[in-house]
């Protein structure tokens, strides 16, 4: 696309650069930490579950630490070495603000993907099948993340914003590191940890709609 055009939506490369290798840091370290919840129906298959149930600890944590995707590292690598590219190139003048912003975005990201990993998990609770359309959700937003949200226009900016908050770990923190966005643009990252909260209802909905498999 910018062989052909020098910028998409005022979007220069290498600020569209820095956009998709925040992401897909983001992406990876949920991916990597939230592996149990993407793996979760084999759980509920298998009967592991109902052992979970048992033990006397937190069963969210449990499914958490069940498995780490130490795979996932060359992502995150890849991602880095992107980054770096993107702040060699840009224009961005660094203080400790825009550090912390970098830093809130990685954890309010990290966060707002592991909470669409628990919701997938909690939807096994109902069904295994037919749960491809949560890929729309986890691995669409990472392709969608490549480019600033606004692009898609202002309903998908809306939805992403107010439904789930991509824009708030993805678009807004990234207007106030180019110096086009507001002061407080830099805490969204953090209000979007507040996605938590529903997606751990659901997942306690789940919990007691589970009948054991007796496996």
């Amino acid at each position: 696309m910018f062989q052909r055009f020098h910028s998409v939506n005022g979007f220069r490369f290498h600020e569209v650069l820095l956009c998709f290798s925040i992401m897909l840091m983001e992406f990876s370290l949920a991916e990597a930490l939230a592996r149990g919840f993407d793996t979760f129906s084999s759980t509920i298959s298998n009967g592991e579950f109902d052992r979970i149930m048992v033990r006397p600890r937190n069963e969210i944590f449990q499914v958490l630490g069940s498995k780490i995707e130490f795979t996932r590292v060359g992502h995150i690598l890849q991602a880095i070495v992107m980054f770096i590219y993107g702040i060699l190139r840009s224009d961005i003048i660094w203080d400790y603000k825009k550090i912390l912003t970098v830093l809130f975005m990685l954890i309010g990201g990290t966060l707002v993907f592991t909470g669409i990993f628990l919701i997938f998990a909690a939807f096994c609770f109902f069904t295994t099948e037919g749960l491809e359309f949560m890929n729309v959700f986890i691995y669409g937003a990472r392709e969608y993340g490549k480019y600033p949200i606004s692009i898609y226009g202002k309903r998908m900016l809306q939805i992403c914003t107010f439904i789930v908050p991509y824009a708030l770990i993805q678009y807004y923190p990234l207007l106030y590191l180019l110096g086009r966005g507001k002061n407080w643009y830099m805490f969204l990252p953090l209000l979007a940890s507040l996605f938590l909260v529903p997606c751990y209802i659901f997942w306690k909905v789940g919990v007691r709609h589970y009948k054991s498999t007796g496996s």
